[in-house]
Parts: structure tokens; sequence; C-alpha cells
């Protein structure tokens, strides 16, 4: 059997097209070659699709052509401009490597629906759940799991800070890696906080701070048939959790490490990946996600958020829960592209 066609887009328009590229760069080096040919599709910043060698740093100026996902399914692939003339390239599956609106928001995967080609992760409706956080919430509360009590503010509304009870945390509601999150511990800090989040997107969240341990579950799998990694836990030496907000986070974060496997009790663990499962199914999806909570004092647990195509950079979460758990990433890409093309894990 030949090797499978595998197209991996990567960079985006969103403020998070630096990750993907550092974690795309983690995929090329992973990805077994005797299995997978691999197609690199850059897009840029702006939007422009190229067809690149490969996702190095110079990639935008490297050996690229302008390459375009055709939506006739009779094509299966990528239209390829050479010498100003078309030809195809037919891609088995691809494996979205996006973060941010326009790939993890369900956009990218109406694209590959309407293309017909196989692709690794959430579909549109569940991407498009979780990239929404109040809509997470309402969904998950329905499952009967925990949520922080919040409010929602559209671009023409505003909120009264006399009727919340400090401290609260604002933060674009279809956004993520923490861009435009801020704890408000003061009335007077609201409004400009709020702002702050329009930044990123129109419709606003507040929602109550909730007193716990940060922990993750990775999750692979479809269904019933679910994989979990390790479960980690965030511990802070001051202020929040923010990621990708260091100028260097390869070296590590200046308030925050990862303990992995998690400090916490059997039981707790056990709670995590169960109570993950459960929003995972509820949620719809499919292929990997990563589940944050918050682990309480009490011994509960709250979600914090779902990230649909979690980070795979060198200093991501999601693959160092999976490899703890004895997935090293090279497998978990395996199993993404099985559950592409089969709907299993194998």
């Amino acid at each position: 059997m030949g090797k499978l066609n595998v197209g991996i887009l990567f960079g985006g328009c969103s403020e998070e097209h630096p990750v993907s590229i550092k974690s795309v760069q983690e995929v090329a080096k992973s990805i077994d070659l005797t299995k997978y040919e691999p197609f690199y599709i850059g897009i840029t910043k702006s939007g422009a699709w190229k067809l690149c060698d490969s996702p190095g740093p110079d990639w935008e100026s490297g050996n690229c052509r302008t390459a375009l996902l055709s939506p006739d399914r009779s094509v299966g692939g990528l239209l390829v401009l050479e010498q100003g003339r078309y030809s195809t390239v037919k891609l088995d599956v691809v494996l979205p490597i996006l973060h941010g609106k326009l790939g993890e928001d369900g956009a990218m995967q109406g694209l590959l629906e309407v293309a017909g080609i196989p692709y690794a992760g959430c579909d549109v409706q569940s991407s498009a759940l979780c990239m929404d956080k109040s809509l997470t919430y309402q969904i998950v509360r329905g499952a009967g799991i925990a949520t922080p009590n919040f409010w929602t503010v559209a671009a023409d509304e505003n909120i009264d800070p006399g009727k919340l009870t400090y401290p609260v945390f604002t933060k674009p509601a279809r956004s993520g890696s923490s861009f435009g999150v801020t704890k408000v511990s003061r009335e007077e800090e609201l409004l400009p906080a709020v702002e702050t989040a329009r930044q990123y997107d129109s419709k606003v969240l507040v929602e109550e701070a909730v007193v716990g341990s940060e922990v993750g579950c990775s999750i692979l799998g479809n269904e019933l048939d679910l994989i979990t990694g390790e479960v980690d836990r965030v511990a802070l030496s001051h202020g929040f959790f923010k990621i990708h907000q260091e100028k260097n986070p390869e070296s590590g974060s200046e308030n925050s490490t990862f303990i992995v496997p998690a400090d916490i009790s059997a039981e707790s663990r056990s709670l995590v990946q169960e109570t993950a499962k459960v929003i995972y199914r509820a949620l719809g999806c499919s292929g990997l996600a990563r589940v944050d909570l918050f682990l309480k004092e009490d011994g509960s647990v709250v979600l914090n958020e779902v990230n649909t195509l979690p980070g795979l950079t060198s200093y991501s979460r999601y693959p160092r829960m999976m490899a703890a758990a004895g997935l090293p990433l090279t497998e978990v890409i395996d199993r993404m592209v099985t559950l592409a093309l089969t709907g299993k894990i194998q």
C-alpha cells in the first residue's frame, strides 16, 4: 500500500497564527514519512494560501506555490498554480493544524466538508459550539456539569459593574490562548476590561472567578471509544494562567509550570477524566480535544473551556499529557489520521 497524501493546513488569519506555526513545526518533526506524504499548506495572516516544501521559519519567502482547496468534490484536493496553469493534488486526508478564528471555529471544517475531504478533529457543529464559551457552558450545564456563573455582553450592550461580585474575568467569547482576558478585581476596572476583550470579539463573556486548581485532560477518539492522557495541573506562582503570551514560551512561563501527571488524588484524577469525557460527548466532539477544568478544594470540578484543536507545540499541554500516558506525538498523529478516515481508534 502506498503512502497517504496528507494535507497539513497551518498559519491562518487569527491572532493565534504564530502558535499554529509552532504546532505544525512539531508535527513536521513527528509525522511518519514512511506512511504519509505531507503537503504543507500555509495560510498567511492576510489569507493567502501557499503550498510549501516545509513549514520552516521562512516558509512564506521560501519555495511556495499558490494552492487552493477546491470545493469541487471531483477534484478531492488542491488546485496548484504552476507556470500559469492549475494542476491538481489529490488529498486522502487533511490535518487542520489551525487555532482560533477561521481555523478552529467550524469555518475551515465547513470548507473541508464541501470539498468532501476527510479531516482530523471536531466537525462543524462541535467546533462552533466549543469556540463560543457561552454556548459551551449552556450545553455542558444541560449535561449536569458545573460551569462558572457568567454573563454575555453583546457589541451594543453594556453591563452594570455594580451588579457583580468581584473578582470576575472578562474574555472574548470566541477566542483562545488567553488573548483579551483580564482579571477584574474592582468595579472601575470592568468596563475597560470589556473593551480589551472587544478587541478580539464583539461578544464578551464576564464570568465569576472559580477558586480551585486548573487541571486539564487530553482526549483522543470518537463517541464511546475514547483515550485520555494523563491529567495535568497548572501550578501558578502568582496572577492567572496565560498561555502563548510570553515572548519566548519555549523557555517557560513567568508565572506557571505544568505538573504531569497532576499531583492530585487517584479519585480526583478519575473524576477529571470521566467528567472530561462527559463534556466531550455532550458537545459532540470527535478526533481530539483538550478539556480544561477547575478542581475545587471540596473535590468537585467546574468546566473552564474546551479546545478542539489544542496546541501541539514543544511546550503545549496536549502532547505532554498524551506522552505521559505512553502516546508520543507520532502515534497521536497516526491515530488522528485513522480516526479521520475510519472513525475508530486502531
